[in-house]
């Protein structure tokens, strides 16, 4: 190890610590990839990420106009009716509520089996019923980044097609193979993050102080059922087109924009006020979770400037003798450190998993092995895009909503190591 890998260490450490201390996320982030970046005598590394990220499409696409449409069913109280509506049925089920949304998640993670766009989907729906049904904010919101490691039933997930390849299989043949494993990763994920609730006292019948004081003022509310369905109109847009009709691809924000004239129509909302809350939700969620998003991509190229990720992936690749360890631990220490389960994905399969018959493994078991630890190390990561969005809608610490993921993911992930 080099003195600029082990300076940058010590920044990591410094940057961890800061977070648990609660310090501004962003300039914890900037800060700390602007330092590496200097470490390795490459500052523009930096910036350069910065304008790359302020420009990622799909984030800026998914992230804000789901911000908007939280906004304007916050604006237009459609959000109290489904909670009303819902919590009446439900109310019974008290804690058991919790594995009823994350199953519901499950559902549209299946068929959205992007984080930020599964989040972005069904976060400002589950959020507040979760919330208002007595749970703590950041265990709403922990619940449902749990939701998208059902994802990888996807056989469109850009890694399955990938380790298909690799293993010369066709992609059903990949997800049917490895299918009832992954409904036990989806298994025990509900039965553990019901476990962590309880551990953390985040259910209380009646719910919080705040929660408790926000639905005793509108008790006497009637519920209206067409409002009520105002926040899922988005969802069931998305799954509607994904299940029924393929071939027409409606966007994120496209849902949510129908989903906005939908409420406003049927609640006779001010369009001036309306459209206004809208954009006013799409500039807060870009400053406040696109810009944690923007410092993380910052922080990730401090990383690789210093060489840390590079000595990560070539360790693994050359410790044969305990692969099976490095494709479970490995992608899920680098998913947690970059927040992207893909790449943590793709740099172990690309470089590793090829060689898995050296090492008495098989590609495919060795890939699948990858691609979910990676998936769990995204669900445990402060500085993945999905949990920050789910973060943001929570109005939570994204350190809050890990306290909660990280645990279930950790010992899902030692159940994984088995189960291959």
């Amino acid at each position: 190890m080099n003195i600029t890998i082990g300076l940058a260490l010590l920044v990591v450490c410094a940057t961890v610590y800061a977070l648990i201390k609660r310090y501004e996320t962003r300039l914890v982030l900037l800060t700390a990839g602007l330092v590496m970046t200097l470490i390795a005598m490459d500052p523009m590394a930096a910036f350069k990420q910065f304008d790359k990220s302020m420009t990622n499409g799909s984030l800026i696409i998914a992230i804000c106009s789901a911000l908007g449409f939280a906004g304007v069913i916050s604006l237009t109280g459609c959000d109290r009716h489904l909670v009303r509506l819902l919590t009446k049925p439900l109310g019974k089920l008290g804690i058991f509520l919790l594995p009823a949304c994350i199953l519901v998640g499950f559902v549209v993670a299946t068929a959205i089996p992007s984080m930020a766009g599964m989040s972005a989907a069904v976060g400002p729906t589950l959020i507040p019923l979760l919330v208002r049904a007595g749970f703590r904010p950041a265990m709403a919101a922990a619940a449902v980044a749990s939701c998208v490691m059902a994802g990888y039933f996807n056989p469109g997930v850009s890694h399955n097609p990938f380790i298909a390849k690799l293993a010369g299989m066709e992609v059903m043949e990949f997800v049917g193979g490895y299918a009832n494993v992954t409904f036990m990763v989806c298994g025990c994920l509900v039965v553990l993050m019901t476990g962590v609730c309880v551990a953390y006292g985040d259910f209380k019948k009646g719910g919080f102080e705040d929660a408790a004081q926000t639905e005793e003022e509108h008790q006497d509310e009637k519920v209206n059922v067409l409002c009520a369905l105002a926040p899922l109109v988005p969802v069931a847009l998305l799954l509607g087109f994904s299940f029924y009709i393929p071939s027409v691809k409606i966007s994120v924000a496209t849902a949510m924009l129908i989903g906005m004239m939908y409420a406003m129509l049927v609640t006779r909302a001010d369009p001036q006020k309306t459209i206004s809350k809208f954009f006013d939700g799409m500039g807060k969620g870009y400053g406040s979770i696109l810009g944690i998003i923007i410092a993380a991509g910052v922080f990730a190229s401090g990383l690789r400037a210093t060489g840390v990720i590079d000595l990560f992936v070539n360790y693994l690749t050359h410790a044969n003798e305990v692969a099976k360890i490095g494709g479970s631990v490995g992608p899920y220490v680098f998913g947690v450190l970059t927040g992207s389960g893909d790449a943590a994905a793709f740099a172990f399969n690309e470089a590793v998993t090829p060689h898995a018959a050296e090492f008495g493994m098989k590609i495919d078991g060795l890939g699948y092995l990858a691609m979910i630890a990676a998936g769990l190390g995204r669900m445990s990561s402060p500085l993945a895009g999905g949990l920050i969005l789910l973060s943001g809608i929570a109005g939570v610490s994204p350190i809050e909503v890990v306290k909660r993921t990280a645990p279930a993911a950790i010992i899902t992930l030692g159940i994984l190591y088995f189960l291959v």
